[in-house]
Parts: structure tokens; sequence; C-alpha cells
């Protein structure tokens, strides 16, 4: 029998980018999970503020070079890979000159948002997804965290379900705190609109608040991990209505096996859009 495939998608991972809750976990878990006999990927952006020479990133010309539109526009993208060190895990960085270089992850000098945060969280859905293809991988369960992956289980089950790297894929997203106020944008619905995606799919983008961002994630998900207390009740009950297999991380002692476990306990239910 072949090892599970797990692919992890994160806009925050320890060393690469500043210690939070997030990034430890998504520095601890790929690792635990592969200790336990499971396959794993691992992608992030390549922000700016992550120092190349000190991490040893390096370009992957044959996994480069192809443009992905975002609302109508052309943009290039590159691939570079580091490896976590003191591990044999290798992370894929997704790059692009407009997007990802300017010296600053998500928010600006005045702590606010920035105003094309949604099409860099479509440019990084579709960038991962198209390099997934071009590795000839097909990740079993796809675990996405935070609000700025929460495009990728729309793009799995919607715009890339049929594609047979994705056909069978099972989606588990993990819920953390609230980290902004307010939308994320204005009109990210109409940019994600130009995919091809039917209303009742992005009706939840509308709003583009972190809960309402959470909750459209949810719509598409096989399981849902809750990573911290403070993850928002309205999302929490969300996921009672769908009744998605749920596990509240913060809670558990070992919650590095707990998760291995709950990947299983997925992989052996049937997919929400099967």
């Amino acid at each position: 029998m072949s090892k599970p495939k797990i692919l992890f998608v994160s806009h925050e991972i320890l060393p690469f980018s500043p210690e939070s809750h997030i990034a430890q976990t998504c520095r601890q878990m790929p690792q635990a999970v592969h200790e336990r006999g499971k396959e794993t990927r691992i992608f992030m952006p390549r922000f700016g503020k992550i120092n190349e020479r000190r991490h040893q990133l390096h370009e992957v010309i044959r996994l480069s070079g192809m443009n992905l539109i975002v609302d109508d526009s052309d943009h290039p993208l590159i691939i570079k890979v580091a490896s976590i060190p003191q591990i044999r895990l290798q992370v894929y960085f997704i790059d692009n000159e407009e997007y990802f270089h300017r010296k600053s992850f998500l928010h600006d000098d005045k702590n606010n948002l920035f105003e094309d945060n949604d099409m860099r969280m479509i440019f990084f859905t579709k960038g991962v997804l198209e390099t997934v293809k071009k590795l000839g991988w097909a990740p079993d369960i796809i675990h996405c965290h935070g609000w700025f992956s929460s495009l990728m289980p729309l793009y799995v089950k919607k715009l890339y379900g049929q594609d047979p790297h994705f056909a069978d894929s099972k989606i588990v997203v993990s819920v953390y705190g609230q980290d902004f106020e307010g939308p994320v944008s204005k009109d990210i619905h109409k940019k994600v609109a130009f995919d091809g995606f039917e209303a009742s799919d992005i009706d939840l983008l509308k709003k583009a608040t972190h809960t309402e961002m959470m909750k459209n994630a949810l719509k598409f998900d096989d399981g849902v991990i809750f990573g911290e207390e403070a993850a928002s009740e309205d999302v929490k009950k969300f996921a009672q209505e769908l009744e998605i297999p749920t596990l509240n991380q913060y809670a558990e002692t070992d919650y590095l096996s707990a998760t291995d476990e709950f990947f299983d306990h997925v992989l052996s239910v049937k997919s929400v859009l099967a």
C-alpha cells in the first residue's frame, strides 16, 4: 500500500516567517506526519522579507516559467525551494515579483492589509495547484492553514476537481484566531468569479471578513481543525451545521498524534462533494 500523501499549504512556516502559532504548527506538523509514515509536500509564498541567501532558496527551473491568469491578466510564476534545517523536508515557494517581492508579508508599514491581498491569494492558490500538477503528485489530503489559503478548498473542489491529480483529494482546513478587521477586499468575489464559479459557490466572499472567508472554505471542506480556542464561534457553529469532522487541536495534549489520526479518519470517510 502506498503512503498517504499530505500537501501542507500556509503563509507562515518557521524558520522562513516570524514565530507565531501558525508558523510553529506548520513547522512541526509536516515533520511529525512524515515521521509517522506519510509522504509530504509543503508550500508557502516567497515573501520579500525571506532572506534567500540565509535560507538557501534556489529556483526550480523545470517548475517555473508558466503564466497564471488572475482577474484577466497574466502573471509569471516562479518556483523556488529550500530545506527546513535539521530535517529532510523541502518547502516550495510560490514567487512573483509584483505580488511577493515587497519587504513585507500581508500588511503595510501602518499594519493595514495590502489592497491586493485578494489577487495574491488567487495567484498563490493557483500557483500551488499548477505546481503540484507539474510535480506529477496527487495529494490524498490538502491541509490549508489560515485565511490566506482559504480559497484553496473552493478551487480544488470546483475548478480542479476533474483533474486526476486532485479528483480524490480531501481538504482539511485549520482555523485560527481572527487576525484582521474588516474585509480582505471589497470585490474579491468578482475577481474569483472570473475563474467561472457559480454565484452560490462564492456568496460568502461578498463580505470577505475573516469569518466569512473561513466559512466559505468550510463549504468545500472534508475536515476542520480548530488550531486556537480563539477561533470564531460563528465558524465553529457553521462547521457543526455542516457536520464536518472536527478536531479541536488546542484541547489535545499531543496535538501532533491527534492530527495524524484525524487525517486517517478523514481519508476513511466520503468526500464532501463526492
